[in-house]
């Protein structure tokens, strides 16, 4: 039996919720309440729940302040946000305070019941609205990223030493004496290099290489 408070400041919406639990067999609610503060005083007074069911915004201390406080108060009882805040900041922010799940106030029933077993066993749940939003989010990154195709040029091993020291600052007569070549080659190899990569001067010869690879 899964020992559950309920935090949520509308009198009608924490009803109807904790209407829809108490038809559960696995589910008992031991105590309700309208603020995370009111959590608080409730496990103090020798309420204690498996798992903490609780809204984000709430008057005395919100669902952010209440999961910072139990991790550090009472660090064995987990909590659950249950939200209509679908934002990736709120998301992202509940889970690195602490938070064991975060579900929206439209899931089913079902997996309503199957977030709570799931957090009940020690494991993480985010409902699927959310997780479908960030799964297409990843996805679009990655195809637009996929979209960026990387420009290969074979260069030799003398114009990546150029390109190299193009990179440093140097001139081309400096190049010159570094590699022992006469300056109208390091222009050649200068000229080579900018007609190979598509670019209109050594400026953006620098940006290519450095976006392809060729410069760490």
């Amino acid at each position: 039996m899964l020992k559950i408070i309920l935090a949520e400041d509308h009198v009608i919406v924490r009803n109807g919720i904790k209407l829809l639990l108490e038809y559960q067999s696995m589910v008992e609610v031991i105590g309700e309440t309208s603020s995370g503060q009111g959590v608080l005083d409730l496990i103090d007074s020798g309420v204690i729940p498996d798992i903490v069911l609780t809204d984000i915004n709430m008057p005395d201390l919100d669902g952010i302040g209440l999961i910072k406080a139990l991790k550090i108060q009472h660090p064995k009882v987990k909590v659950i946000i249950l939200s209509m805040i679908d934002s990736e900041k709120y998301v992202a922010q509940a889970f690195l305070e602490g938070s064991h799940g975060y579900l929206l106030k439209n899931v089913t029933e079902d997996e309503l019941m199957f977030a709570l077993k799931t957090v009940s066993n020690n494991t993480k749940y985010l409902c699927v609205e959310l997780a479908q939003k960030l799964l297409d989010k990843l996805i679009g990154t990655i195809s637009a990223q996929s979209e960026q195709v990387s420009h290969h040029v074979d260069l030799t091993m003398r114009e990546i030493e150029v390109l190299h020291l193009l990179a440093e600052g140097y001139t081309n007569q400096e190049m010159a004496d570094k590699l022992f070549l006469s300056k109208r080659t390091i222009e050649g190899h200068r000229q080579t290099l900018i007609d190979k990569t598509g670019s209109k001067n050594t400026a953006a010869l620098i940006r290519f290489a450095v976006s392809n690879g060729y410069l760490n």
